[in-house]
């Protein structure tokens, strides 16, 4: 009977429970792993207000999936139930750039939110490295956020306001079309962030930038990874905000020239990639400060010298994570990454303890990642057969997080908690553990709106 009413709601196109389709949708780009009951792949905002009416009589779990490339297990059904699939609702909706906003539905992948405002003079500042695959409701739902965070902020800066389909099928908005609002509690905020646990967005507003008049890729080469990070404290003390500032360690370097040999990168040490952006004479002298802070711990610095090679050193940044399988190519080898954010004056302390647990354990750990606003990525390549190397990668990680949440930092910066992370939430977040957990039974008593996220069920 619940088949035969989501077939009438959504069309029986958009619907299937077969064995095949839900091994589609049974991972992201995580490990984790849970099998679904049904996908359904609705249209509008009311189809899926009806569909999770439907869900709550069965007391049966939702699970929103935008394009499957989290890494935290975020849209994973862990406890089966029904997979909206919200790829059908990728329309932007409207471009007002009077009012400096666009409308648009969750569906929208990120890079084609960029290029429909590109000719407007326009652009969405947060820029994850997953441009060409995430959707605006996966980087809302994680407040994701990429490579141009130091100087334009992360997701949560950008939402003006949210249509929401909550557990009980209710349609609410939450914010407004106002740059600013002092009304009410900011029940946008709460959204952002919360992972699909309190309802399933259907409508976006967000607030755009206009696009930099000229922008300014430096390259820094260093000695060590610590280095690099000392670098970062220094430039960001001169007062000079980089657009974006990322760190590529040896190991990430060597990735990349054999994944790219044409690209120009230092034979050996590590590397900053740092832009600044702005009017001409702005970006000349914050150029120069750079310099001038820097010259004297780094072993090379060069602008690139055309856009064009700016274009292809971020394009190779983007591929980082899948160009780690060209040290070993086995086919068996995956790429593994962590997601950690520590106070930018431990960065340094953070990278050598890496690379301590790197020789404790016995396993090379790539570290590349936003070292601007202290979010450094972690990744490895293990063989999925061999069961000790598993071993390796969990320990491995949870001497990451464990030394991260010492330093007062955050077990997650962009990618999510999913379930992937939730058992270090209590450790991170002792106090407001409860009070979140309040919140989550408040607007969703029955416990269906992505279950098994976030840590919450613990309390």
């Amino acid at each position: 009977m619940l088949l035969q009413n989501l077939r009438d709601i959504v069309g029986n196109e958009n619907v299937s429970d077969s064995t095949s389709d839900k091994l589609c949708y049974s991972c992201d780009a995580s490990q984790e792993k849970g099998m679904p009951d049904y996908i359904v792949r609705p249209e509008t905002a009311d189809e899926i207000s009806e569909i999770v009416k439907l869900a709550a009589n069965e007391n049966m779990p939702i699970v929103t999936r935008g394009a499957g490339s989290g890494l935290a297990g975020g849209a994973v059904p862990l406890r089966g139930g029904i997979v909206l699939d919200m790829s059908r609702m990728n329309n932007i909706l409207d471009i007002d750039i009077d009012n400096l906003q666009v409308t648009l539905q969750p569906g929208v992948v990120h890079t084609k939110l960029n290029e429909a405002l590109k000719p407007y003079g326009f652009f969405f500042p947060p820029d994850p490295g997953s441009t060409k695959m995430c959707t605006i409701g996966g980087l809302i739902a994680n407040n994701g956020s990429g490579m141009r965070s130091v100087k334009y902020g992360t997701t949560s800066r950008y939402v003006l306001d949210l249509e929401v389909v909550l557990a009980d099928g209710s349609i609410i908005r939450t914010g407004s079309r106002t740059l600013k609002t002092a009304s009410g509690y900011d029940l946008t905020s709460l959204m952002v962030g919360s992972e699909g646990t309190l309802g399933v967005m259907t409508e976006v507003v967000l607030r755009i930038h206009p696009l930099p008049r000229t922008r300014l890729v430096i390259l820094l080469t260093f000695e060590s990874a610590s280095k690099a990070g000392e670098a970062v404290v220094r430039t960001l003390s001169s007062g000079v905000i980089p657009s974006a500032c990322e760190i590529l360690d040896n190991t990430t370097i060597n990735a990349l020239k054999a994944y790219d040999p044409s690209l120009d990168l230092p034979e050996s040490g590590d590397m900053l990639m740092m832009e600044v952006d702005g009017n001409e004479g702005a970006v000349k002298d914050a150029a120069h400060t750079v310099e001038e802070v820097c010259k004297d711990i780094a072993v090379d610095i060069r602008a690139a010298s055309t856009e064009e090679e700016s274009e292809k050193l971020w394009a190779a940044r983007r591929v980082v994570g899948a160009a780690i399988t060209r040290l070993d190519p086995k086919r068996n080898r995956v790429y593994v990454g962590e997601d950690v954010g520590v106070p930018i004056k431990h960065i340094p302390e953070m990278i050598e303890h890496v690379h301590s647990i790197s020789r404790e354990v016995g396993m090379p750990i790539m570290i590349y990642g936003h070292i601007g606003d202290g979010n450094l990525h972690t990744g490895m390549s293990i063989d999925m057969l061999n069961d000790d190397e598993w071993e390796k990668l969990f320990r491995i990680a949870d001497m990451i997080y464990q030394k991260t949440i010492e330093l007062g930092g955050t077990v997650s910066a962009e990618h999510g908690i999913g379930s992937a992370r939730g058992k270090y939430m209590k450790a991170e977040h002792s106090t407001s553990m409860p009070v979140m957990a309040a919140i989550k039974k408040a607007l969703d008593p029955q416990g269906i709106m992505n279950p098994g996220k976030l840590g919450l069920e613990d309390f």
